[in-house]
Protein backbone atom coordinates (compact mmCIF):
# COMPACT_ATOMS: atom_id res chain seq x y z
CA UNK A 1 0.00 0.00 0.00
CA UNK A 2 1.27 3.09 -1.02
CA UNK A 3 0.06 5.95 1.64
CA UNK A 4 0.27 9.95 1.61
CA UNK A 5 3.80 10.54 3.37
CA UNK A 6 5.28 7.01 2.55
CA UNK A 7 9.33 7.54 1.12
CA UNK A 8 10.35 5.49 -1.96
CA UNK A 9 13.45 4.87 -3.19
CA UNK A 10 12.60 5.59 -7.06
CA UNK A 11 14.38 5.61 -10.11
CA UNK A 12 13.84 8.99 -11.87
CA UNK A 13 16.30 8.31 -15.17
CA UNK A 14 15.93 8.87 -17.45
CA UNK A 15 15.31 12.43 -17.60
CA UNK A 16 15.61 15.64 -19.81
CA UNK A 17 17.22 19.08 -19.20
CA UNK A 18 17.23 19.94 -15.59
CA UNK A 19 15.19 17.31 -14.16
CA UNK A 20 16.11 15.61 -11.23
CA UNK A 21 17.49 12.44 -11.92
CA UNK A 22 19.16 9.30 -10.52
CA UNK A 23 17.78 6.95 -8.03
CA UNK A 24 16.73 9.00 -5.09
CA UNK A 25 14.02 8.79 -2.21
CA UNK A 26 10.72 10.57 -3.01
CA UNK A 27 8.09 11.00 -0.48
CA UNK A 28 4.43 10.42 -1.97
CA UNK A 29 2.33 13.67 -1.64
CA UNK A 30 -0.60 12.57 -3.64
CA UNK A 31 -4.08 11.35 -1.56
CA UNK A 32 -4.04 7.59 -0.69
CA UNK A 33 -7.08 6.65 -2.05
CA UNK A 34 -5.63 8.46 -5.68
CA UNK A 35 -2.03 6.72 -4.97
CA UNK A 36 -3.96 3.27 -4.57
CA UNK A 37 -6.45 3.98 -7.23
CA UNK A 38 -4.04 5.01 -10.50
CA UNK A 39 -0.77 4.14 -12.03
CA UNK A 40 0.90 6.85 -10.98
CA UNK A 41 1.97 8.78 -7.37
CA UNK A 42 2.83 12.17 -7.35
CA UNK A 43 6.00 12.22 -5.31
CA UNK A 44 8.71 15.02 -4.43
CA UNK A 45 12.12 14.19 -4.85
CA UNK A 46 14.48 14.41 -1.85
CA UNK A 47 18.37 15.31 -2.10
CA UNK A 48 21.47 15.14 0.02
CA UNK A 49 23.42 17.92 -1.74
CA UNK A 50 21.22 20.60 -1.78
CA UNK A 51 20.90 23.96 0.60
CA UNK A 52 17.41 24.75 2.24
CA UNK A 53 15.90 27.58 -0.08
CA UNK A 54 11.93 27.81 0.86
CA UNK A 55 9.89 26.80 -0.88
CA UNK A 56 11.71 25.92 -3.35
CA UNK A 57 13.71 23.38 -1.62
CA UNK A 58 12.93 22.76 2.55
CA UNK A 59 15.06 20.97 5.01
CA UNK A 60 13.55 17.56 6.26
CA UNK A 61 14.88 14.04 7.89
CA UNK A 62 15.17 10.81 6.06
CA UNK A 63 16.53 7.85 7.04
CA UNK A 64 18.26 10.18 10.18
CA UNK A 65 19.58 12.21 7.94
CA UNK A 66 19.32 16.35 6.82
CA UNK A 67 17.66 16.01 3.85
CA UNK A 68 16.16 18.79 1.67
CA UNK A 69 12.89 17.99 -0.16
CA UNK A 70 13.17 19.52 -4.14
CA UNK A 71 9.48 20.84 -3.96
CA UNK A 72 9.96 22.42 -7.39
CA UNK A 73 10.44 18.83 -8.93
CA UNK A 74 7.22 17.52 -7.82
CA UNK A 75 6.33 15.44 -10.82
CA UNK A 76 3.73 12.12 -11.43
CA UNK A 77 6.21 8.65 -11.22
CA UNK A 78 4.71 5.54 -12.41
CA UNK A 79 4.69 3.04 -9.95
CA UNK A 80 6.65 0.99 -11.87
CA UNK A 81 9.74 3.40 -11.00
CA UNK A 82 8.97 2.88 -7.71
CA UNK A 83 11.82 0.48 -5.94
CA UNK A 84 10.96 0.00 -2.33
CA UNK A 85 9.79 1.77 0.61
CA UNK A 86 11.87 3.40 3.51
CA UNK A 87 9.97 4.45 5.99
CA UNK A 88 7.00 7.02 6.84
CA UNK A 89 7.89 11.08 6.94
CA UNK A 90 7.12 12.44 9.93
CA UNK A 91 3.85 15.20 10.29
CA UNK A 92 6.02 18.00 11.02
CA UNK A 93 7.98 17.39 7.99
CA UNK A 94 5.36 16.47 5.99
CA UNK A 95 3.60 19.74 6.79
CA UNK A 96 6.51 21.84 6.26
CA UNK A 97 6.54 20.42 2.35
CA UNK A 98 2.72 20.88 2.05
CA UNK A 99 3.37 24.51 3.15
CA UNK A 100 5.99 24.91 0.56
CA UNK A 101 4.39 22.98 -2.58
CA UNK A 102 0.94 25.43 -1.74
CA UNK A 103 3.51 28.01 -2.05
CA UNK A 104 5.12 26.84 -5.54
CA UNK A 105 1.29 25.91 -6.72
CA UNK A 106 -0.26 29.17 -5.68
CA UNK A 107 -2.54 27.07 -3.73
Amino acid sequence: MMKHGDVFWVDLSPTQGSEIKKTRPCVLIGATPINQARRTVLGVPLSSSGKPVPPLTVPVVCMGKNVVAVCDQLRAIDKSRLLNRVESMNQKDLEKIKTALRQILCL
